[in-house]
């Protein structure tokens, strides 16, 4: 699969940002390419704007976006996307919180981490730490990345996630 990386933050630059490089690396030693890593600031409007360049102009099949989703003022990701999923999957920030849970006990509830498709891109908001990212990729992204997980896996759908659109 291609897939980009999307860094939300104010304070973070390709030097300085692990979360991002984690998924790049991780992403690439599974065997996926790396389309591009963009690091961003806070402001739905720039969010909103790569994503959509990714899905208009590049073949990205899958979006991981880390920050930006943590209850502060700042913390925008969320808001960004919501008017671009033509479906959402609740089940991801459900089953990440789930996990978290293990890690960072209540803290977790903190956390709005989301998914959807967007188009046909699956894009999926992580929080900005490197660990969340990790916990994300390892137990629920790259299993569903890879076409051998069964019973089913978001590899072998994409080519149905645009069935009956117009």
């Amino acid at each position: 699969m291609r897939m980009a990386v999307l860094v939300v933050s104010d304070t973070r630059d390709l030097a300085t940002d692990k979360s991002g490089l984690y998924l790049a690396t991780a992403l690439q030693q599974a065997g996926h390419e790396l389309h591009e890593r963009v690091i961003v600031h806070d402001s739905a409007e720039v969010i909103q704007k790569q994503v959509r360049y990714w899905q208009e102009h590049a073949t990205v099949d899958v979006v991981l976006i880390s920050g930006g989703t943590g209850v502060t003022g700042r913390d925008v990701t969320p808001e960004a996307l919501a008017p671009l999923w033509t479906k959402e999957l609740p089940g991801f920030g459900e089953l990440f919180r789930w996990l978290s849970f293990a890690d960072i006990g209540a803290s977790t509830i903190q956390s709005r981490a989301c998914g959807g498709l967007v188009g046909r891109m699956l894009v999926f908001c992580l929080p900005g730490s490197e660990g969340a990212c990790r916990l994300a990729w390892e137990k629920i992204l790259q299993p569903q990345c890879d076409v051998t997980t069964k019973p089913c896996n978001f590899a072998m759908l994409m080519p149905r996630f645009e069935e009956g659109s117009a």
